[in-house]
């Protein structure tokens, strides 16, 4: 049994291995974290601006949704080797245990604290937005096949 070829430097990213997100096209860190991190700036944004909007039931939701899409975008940006799967699976695991840890006191002390700690750990369980974190991360999950699609096209 011989040993495994060795994989092309234009096809490893300078690591020996194959770059799954893109082909085998060659790749830098910034390349492959800008995207991720210019998209979770603008979530970012537009979290911060429905949540300014006129309180009711659609800026809590759609909040909740834009917080697990910027969770999601910020994975990706910080692992970006990581699968779909993996990716999504880590943001939904880290929106669903801030969700559970509000169970506890520590996140409401916090957050009466630092409007930071608020925006980022909550203060209240609210089980809706177990499923609001659900669509945000298949929302994101989505945009991002529909982008690597069109990437692959052109």
């Amino acid at each position: 049994m011989s040993a495994p070829r060795p994989v092309p430097a234009w096809r490893s990213r300078g690591r020996g291995r194959p770059c799954p997100r893109d082909g085998g096209r060659p790749v830098g860190r910034l390349g492959a974290r800008l995207g991720p991190l210019v998209a979770a700036a603008a979530v970012l944004a537009a979290g911060l601006a429905v949540r300014a909007g006129p309180p009711g039931p659609f800026s809590k939701y759609a909040g909740v949704a834009l917080y697990a899409t910027l969770i999601h975008t910020l994975v990706v940006a910080l692992a970006p080797r990581l699968s779909q799967r993996g990716a999504a699976l880590a943001a939904g695991a880290f929106c669903f245990g801030v969700e559970l840890a509000q169970l506890t006191p520590w996140p409401a002390a916090l957050s009466s604290r630092s409007r930071l700690a608020r925006l980022v750990l909550g203060s209240t369980f609210h089980a809706p937005d177990l499923l609001c974190y659900v669509l945000g991360v298949a929302g994101a999950v989505l945009v991002r096949r529909v982008l690597r699609g069109v990437r692959r096209s052109a």
